[in-house]
Formats: structure tokens, sequence, C-alpha cells
């Protein structure tokens, strides 16, 4: 059904370049528009660096043309990805560059962490075209892709996306609300604005918050999920819990004061070196090689 797509790819970035990989793997046809020389000439070694490191077949490449000109990569697409940076004014550009070339049966995504679909379609008229398409990084590797229904949405697009996605062996979640964050980004958060202010407050370190994830209730999450959980140890005990702890959890509207001093001193992490940790190449490396090791264990495992 799916074997003669054709798809193109905005944004030879990391997710622009992942979310590639996924669609040459199986064979379809992918072009890859980036407006920088410098991300065209580098594209293809991060979609061979990609397959490599999960022992596929690197002759998915051929499947993949990376292209400068935004309208020569939609012209014929089925499918169309938007992957630039999460920045909306950027976003809203580029879908108003390509709105005149799209053929009227394309599905046409945005790969946004947060920013409701609406918003970035706002003003453009795509018909009922529109979807977004939340990748998780990397994209090769974690199943999940967020299918968000917006007001602009139809219900054939929503299930041939979803169909889509599955071919390519993801595993699609139909997100029926357009909140910022979805689903995933807004438990993820809830629960980074909690640690965060644990640290704030002076309960436990910044590293203590990790060991802790890192050693309890983190160690079920694979298998076990929230609603699954409450529903395990029995919704009377959800109940009385929350009766106690909801009233005290940080529910804070605005970032914690102690995230806005690291940044304003330019602590800001992986990128400068220090954050609430301290960083240097090999924990960096040391990390990002331990993460994809466990995710593509998984994955595998899972079939």
């Amino acid at each position: 059904m799916f074997d003669s797509t054709k798809v193109a790819v905005l944004g030879a970035g990391l997710m622009g370049c992942g979310i590639a990989q996924v669609f040459a793997s199986h064979k379809l046809s992918v072009l890859l528009f980036d407006p920088f020389e410098s991300a065209r000439e580098t594209a293809l070694s991060k979609i061979t660096s990609g397959i490599k490191s999960i022992g596929g077949d690197i002759a998915a490449t051929q499947y993949v043309n990376v292209v400068s000109d935004i309208e020569a990569a939609v012209a014929t697409a089925d499918v169309i990805i938007e992957a630039v940076p999460e920045k909306l004014a950027l976003k809203q550009e580029v879908f108003r560059q390509i709105q005149p070339f799209v053929k009227s049966t394309a599905i046409v995504t945005s790969n946004t962490s947060v920013i409701p679909i609406k918003d970035i379609f706002d003003g453009l008229d795509f018909q009922n075209q529109v979807v977004g398409t939340h990748w998780w990084n990397p994209p090769y590797l974690v199943p999940l892709v967020e299918v968000v229904e917006s007001e602009k949405s139809s219900t054939n697009v929503i299930e041939n996306m979803m169909a889509l996605l599955t071919f390519v062996g993801k595993k699609p979640v139909h997100v029926k609300k357009d909140v910022p964050g979805f689903v995933g980004n807004r438990m993820q958060h809830a629960l980074w604005r909690e640690a965060i202010a644990l640290v704030n407050d002076g309960v436990c370190t910044a590293e203590d918050v990790d060991v802790v994830v890192k050693n309890s209730f983190g160690l079920r999450l694979p298998q076990l999920g929230p609603i699954e959980n409450a529903d395990l140890i029995g919704l009377d005990l959800t109940l009385d819990i929350h009766n106690v702890i909801l009233q005290s959890l940080n529910a804070d509207k605005s970032p914690s004061p102690v995230l806005q001093d690291q940044v304003a001193k330019n602590n800001l992490g992986v990128k400068t070196g220090q954050g609430f940790l301290s960083w240097n190449e090999h924990r960096i490396q040391k990390v990002r090689d331990d993460l994809n090791t466990y995710l593509l264990n998984v994955t595998q495992q899972r079939g």
C-alpha cells in the first residue's frame, strides 16, 4: 500500500536525518531538503552513521536524495514532514514557502515537540491535509510518534498517517486534542518541574534526583505505565495518596528560580560544560553511548 510513497523531509538536522533514515530503511523514496550547504553536505554521513549504529543496511541511503530546492522537494511528495528548529516563526515561514507547490492529496506535517499545530498553520490554507507528527530523538530508535489532530486535520489524514507510521515500524498514538506538549512532553516536563523544584527547595541534590528516578519508578516505566500502575496498586490507594501529596507538589506557572539562575549564568549543561551537573567530553559521550545501547537493546527485544 505504501511502497510507492514519496516523502519530503524539510530540515537536515539531527531529527530530519533520523526521520529520513526511518523511511529510507523501508525503501521509501525521500527528498531531504535543507537551505544550508553545510547541513546538506553532512546529511548522508549522519544517516549512514545512524544506520550503522543499529546494524542496518547502509544500502538504504540510495533512497535518500539531498536537495537545495524546496519546491523540488515537495512538489511530488505524498507526505511532507517539516523538521526545522523549534521556533514558531521559522516553521510558519517554511509552510508559507511550500504552500503553492504542495499536492492537494499530500499529508502535511510538522515535527514539533510542544507547539500546538493550530498555531503553526494559523493563516495558511492546506485544507484538511494538516497533522502533527511528534517524533522522539533518536527517531530510528524511539518507537513512538505522536500523531496530533488539529482543527485542520481530516479523519482520512489521521488514519493514513497512522498507517504509514505503522508500516515503517513506528508506534503511533493518536493525540485527539491539540494541546501544548501533546502527551509525552506534558508528562515529561511535569516530572522535570518537580525534579528541579526539589533541587531549588534544597530537598536533595541534583545528582540524587537522578539516582532516585533511575533506581526506583524509572526501572518500572518501560513495562508499567502510570495508569497501569495506578490500577495495579488500586485506585482507592491512589486516591488516598493524592489526597496527601498533590497539595504539596510544585504547581508554579513559570520556570523555577534555580533554572532561571543557571541560564543567566550561562550554565546551560552539555553545551557549556556546566549545568546542574558538570560535563566533560568523556561523560557526554558515555551518557549518549549508554542511552543508545539501552534503546537499541529494548527495541530489539520488543521486535
